[in-house]
């Protein structure tokens, strides 16, 4: 029978056995091993060469001691130098497992210490929203909300009485307004080159189909707007209580802005600034930062679920309508509430539209009444009637003559604001749900979002083009520049794209 030595895997001249280990060696490398070590290499337990057990194999005749020169001393020397390396090989081979060993346990608490740090950074931000959610525990009144937790949350805290139209403010509107008339006048004078054609718009197809932008498990995008100047960037809210900013050329999630605690009806990108503006049910609206995600201004200006959205030209002030009966106009710069009204019907309002000048602006409410108000005087200055549901959505044209309403009477009503008067109504199929509605910028072209999306030619209304590939209703619908796309969203929890191949 053979044996190997344990450390060196050759056949010892004298095997002794471990009986810590039960291994076999050659007794020279134990012993070296044991003196320098002092414990079993297998077992790693203390031993002593004492302890060690010889095996009885047939005697093997030795050769006479050699000299120091002869060959056979030569090899003696090479004998004792292949046992010190294979006593290194063997330590080398031991150091190596506990590296590696080591090295495990190592990444292992990297990897724990990553998921604590994950998850107490998920707390913070909880809790911060939590802060910056704090309702006042009174009413309107002169008592402004807890400074401490709009301070902690990092988030301006806003007056909730009225500060008031004062005449900077007006004047500020006037100038703006009289600027605004005279370059939509030199606009109007020609169409942009650019400009998709009628037979372009008929020739549009689905470009891009995007599911991935909100939450599965709450299924459903309720409000949509593009970023005018950059029109890559395009904004949604969802049912799942979330903004997404999504660039479509790189089909790359920008920001998911997550505060609002119940869904995100109402959106609106600044077109001049990295800013979003957000509503909800939660009777908030949100002002954020895109880059940082995060919530830089939270206005609390109504009692009621907010259900209308508007930004006016000046990219510094907001229009806001409520289930609570009222409009706001709000200043997003420094928070502040500037006035307040009742709607005199004391009906819930539903929608609101700033005009291109930002002179006036349109609501509409349960009543089916359509009012035209002016924001200097906030009074209402005309009423279209004529629709028999609920008033769903508006839009100002760009040339500033013509008003488009919806309402659950599934019909498009076009006012022209010049004789106050109805002059245009598109009946649409019965049980026909309209969400929104949108000019491009142009005022060439109506979109309608609803059970599908359609695209009108202004002036004649005729319809051009009808899109189905929404499996569910269209809530939101938004022209890119000159027309050369389309977005919309549905309750099928998709953003598509619709253009020229």
């Amino acid at each position: 029978m053979a044996f190997c030595c344990a450390i060196s895997n050759e056949v010892p001249e004298h095997p002794v056995v471990s009986p810590s280990s039960g291994a076999v060696f050659e007794k020279r490398i134990i012993e070296k091993y044991i003196q320098e070590n002092g414990v079993d290499p297998i077992s790693g337990k203390e031993i002593s060469a004492d302890d060690l057990i010889e095996i009885k194999t047939p005697p093997i005749v030795k050769p006479k001691p050699p000299s120091a020169t002869s060959i056979p001393a030569t090899l003696k020397l090479l004998q004792d130098e292949w046992d010190a390396v294979m006593l290194y090989s063997f330590t080398q081979r031991q150091q190596l497992q506990t590296a590696r060993q080591e090295l495990s346990h190592a990444l292992y608490q990297h990897d724990s210490a990553c998921r604590v740090i994950s998850r107490l950074n998920k707390e913070v931000t909880a809790a911060r929203e939590a802060l910056a959610t704090l309702k006042p525990q009174a009413g309107i009144s002169t008592v402004p909300q807890p400074a401490l937790a709009a301070e902690a949350a990092g988030i301006a805290n806003q007056p909730t009485e009225q500060a008031g139209m004062s005449e900077d403010i007006i004047k500020k509107l006037q100038d703006k307004a009289t600027v605004l008339t005279q370059e939509r006048k030199k606009r109007g004078r020609t169409v942009p080159e650019d400009l998709s054609t009628q037979e372009q718009i008929r020739s549009f197809k689905t470009l891009a189909s995007h599911p991935g932008l909100h939450s599965a498990s709450v299924p459903g995008i309720l409000a949509l707007d593009i970023h005018s100047q950059d029109t890559s960037k395009i904004l949604t809210g969802g049912n799942d209580r979330n903004a997404t900013v999504f660039n479509k050329d790189t089909e790359q999630v920008i920001a998911i802005l997550k505060g609002h605690t119940k869904k995100v009806t109402n959106v609106i990108y600044h077109p001049d600034e990295d800013l979003v503006i957000t509503a909800s049910p939660d009777a908030t609206i949100r002002i954020w930062n895109v880059p940082t995600s995060q919530t830089t201004l939270l206005l609390k200006v109504h009692d009621g679920p907010v259900t209308g959205l508007s930004l006016h030209p000046a990219g510094d002030y907001i229009i806001s309508t409520s289930e609570d009966q009222t409009w706001a106009f709000s200043d997003i710069r420094s928070g502040r509430l500037l006035t307040r009204v009742q709607d005199e019907n004391n009906v819930a309002l539903t929608t609101a539209q700033l005009h291109p000048d930002g002179l006036i602006f349109g609501t509409g409410g349960v009543d089916s009444i359509v009012k035209i108000w002016d924001l200097k005087g906030q009074n209402n200055v005309a009423q279209f009637t004529g629709h028999l549901g609920a008033i769903t959505t508006m839009a100002f044209s760009e040339n500033g003559y013509y008003l488009a309403t919806a309402a659950d009477d599934a019909s498009i009503k076009l006012w022209d604001l010049r004789k106050l008067k109805n002059f245009k109504s598109i009946q649409l199929e019965e049980g026909y749900q309209i969400k929104d509605l949108c000019f491009d910028q142009s005022g060439t072209y109506l979109a309608a979002a609803g059970s599908d999306v359609r695209v009108f030619l202004s002036k004649q209304w005729q319809e051009l083009k009808v899109f189905n590939d929404h499996t569910a209703a269209a809530t939101g619908v938004r022209f890119g520049k000159n027309a050369r796309f389309l977005a919309s969203t549905s309750m099928d929890r998709t953003l598509k794209l619709y253009g020229l191949d």
